[in-house]
């Protein structure tokens, strides 16, 4: 058996461009993007992303350029997850909620050679790059108009992304990855300025994790999903690549709130979903509404689901999945997979049982909570703290132009460390108690409160600053600042003059929603501010005021 060896005819590269062109021919008739009066065929879809990729080509971008998508959830933000690609190029979406300041930052550090920009977002691109030092060339620019939200101007821009479709070749042969380690995408985990991290995929991890998540969450061919997670966050998780793999129907929603997911569901059909813990907790605290006639199928991650949101959505209806994933496995690797003797339990032992994060998913290698210094596993107990640390096939390829920093989280005996504190309950099971680097939590969207700290120092009366995590009944957590003034200055700023001053240097989603003035903040012998004085102080204040900014 020596002698046989892998050849061409066995050893293509693994790519998730293809299940497009399944789809094309399998479910070429059946309806692919459903957005506002407009209705796309599999067939249609398949033809405008060749199309696309085909104009992308012809401005000289190819392997290992970078092209960038500004966008919400639209058909051309779908598209684009394969058009990019299908061109040889690698696709970043960014998150159309940070400030210019930060969206300059990462598309310098990205190089990114072209833009697609939505027509919403036209003003915060331009003075993003507005940001640029002089003389840096400017990325070519594209705007995705959208005639029924704003009259588009193209001024600054190059085309509009229909120009691109119309001019495109239908028979484009898409660019195959040479090898299945060549990157498909770059993600950025946060807003952080001060270091992006720009995490990096290969289309072998994500046609492995897209198949993984389909089976891992029992989805059936043509189901019918609304689009209420954002494409930028992690692509989606991978659906977006998914739901050509099995002919889905996607419909998209430029925005959202719970009265227009309850209309869209019986008006489409909808049968899955994937949201945030938010997004549960306001499905499940909107007013005087009956549970669904049909089950409709969510799949929850990017924070510990509170387990009375979890009773209360799914008395409603819901069947609720629960994960983990982070941006560098480009999905969920572990899942609360359920097992059938739990339907016995009282409603309320469920939603506890199901707010784990639970055990790795088929494409997962190993993963355990280890002591972070000995890297021993933890005891099995449901109480002793360790790390969550993973390996398998997804892991990301490291972060874009950070080797230290690939290295520091992707240790030598080959896991990838990931920050967050966990216990390992006697079933093997993992639950999530902490984030060991202070990361809050809002809303689905990771907050760095160093970041938040950084602003806050630059007011002229504040002498230190600490931002924590406080409880929230509708975003989970909320940022929460402590901050002493310092005694000599004249100004003595109110919580509210504080946190307008973060709302003009910062996205709004990342403003202290909670501002505590301290004459001194507690620390260490070595000066160092003890952070968990400051949460037990934030999390005995309670849930903050409901705040939907």
């Amino acid at each position: 058996m020596d002698s046989l060896k892998p050849r061409p005819a066995n050893s293509s590269p693994l790519t998730p461009l293809g299940f497009l062109d399944r789809a094309a021919t399998v479910y070429g008739d059946c309806p692919s993007v459903l957005y506002n009066s407009i209705t796309y065929t599999w067939s249609q879809t398949h033809r405008r992303c060749l199309q696309v990729a085909s104009s992308i080509k012809s401005f000289g971008i190819g392997r290992g350029h970078v092209v960038s998508v500004v966008a919400p959830n639209v058909p051309a933000m779908y598209e684009l997850h394969f058009a990019v690609p299908m061109s040889g190029a690698v696709l970043n979406t960014i998150n159309t909620r940070l400030d210019a300041r930060t969206v300059s930052v990462l598309l310098r550090h990205s190089e990114s050679k072209l833009v697609f920009v939505d027509c919403l977002s036209r003003a915060l691109i331009l003075e993003a790059l507005s940001l640029f030092p002089p003389n840096t060339q400017w990325p070519l620019l594209v705007l995705i108009a959208d005639e029924e939200v704003a009259p588009s101007s193209t001024v600054d821009f190059i085309c509009t992304y229909e120009d691109l479709v119309e001019r495109g070749d239908p028979e484009f042969k898409w660019v195959r990855p040479e090898s299945e380690w060549d990157p498909i995408i770059l993600n950025y985990t946060s807003g952080t300025t001060s270091s992006p991290k720009g995490v990096v995929h290969c289309h072998r991890g994500i046609f492995i994790v897209t198949i993984d998540s389909l089976v891992e969450w029992s989805v059936p061919k043509q189901p019918v999903y609304l689009w209420t997670l954002p494409m930028f966050h992690g692509n989606g998780w991978t659906f977006t690549w998914g739901m050509a793999a099995i002919g889905g129907t996607n419909v998209c929603l430029r925005k959202f709130d719970a009265r227009i997911i309850y209309d869209a569901i019986p008006k489409y059909g909808i049968t899955h979903m994937c949201a945030a813990p938010v997004v549960l907790n306001m499905l499940s605290n909107y007013p005087n509404h009956q549970p669904l006639g049909d089950p409709v199928k969510i799949l929850t991650a990017g924070a510990p689901p509170p387990y009375s949101v979890l009773l209360r959505t799914e008395s409603l209806g819901f069947v609720v999945s629960h994960g983990y994933g982070m941006t560098e496995t480009a999905g969920v690797v572990v899942s609360c997979a359920w097992k059938p003797q739990w339907d016995r339990f009282p409603a309320s032992e469920r939603a506890r049982v199901k707010a784990r994060q639970g055990v790795r998913t088929v494409v997962m290698t190993e993963v355990d909570v280890v002591d972070p210094k000995s890297g021993v596993s933890v005891k099995r107990d449901g109480s002793s703290l360790g790390e969550i640390v993973l390996r398998g096939a997804c892991i990301m390829l490291g972060y874009l132009k950070d080797p230290e920093g690939t290295s520091k989280c992707m240790s030598k005996e080959g896991w990838l460390y990931t920050g967050d504190v966990a216990v390992m309950h006697p079933d093997g099971y993992i639950e999530i108690k902490d984030r060991s680097k202070d990361v809050i939590i809002s809303g689905g969207e990771n907050l760095s409160s160093v970041e938040v700290e950084s602003v806050l120092y630059t007011h002229p009366a504040v002498n230190e600053a600490a931002v924590v995590a406080r409880p929230d009944d509708f975003w989970g957590e909320t940022p929460c600042a402590f901050v002493s003034l310092k005694p000599e200055s004249p100004d003595k700023p109110t919580a509210k003059e504080m946190m307008e001053y973060c709302r003009a240097r910062m996205p709004h989603y990342m403003v202290p929603k909670t501002v505590v003035f301290k004459e001194e903040l507690p620390k260490t012998s070595t000066g160092k501010i003890q952070k968990f004085k400051l949460r037990d102080i934030a999390k005995a204040m309670g849930c903050s005021p409901a705040s939907r900014m």
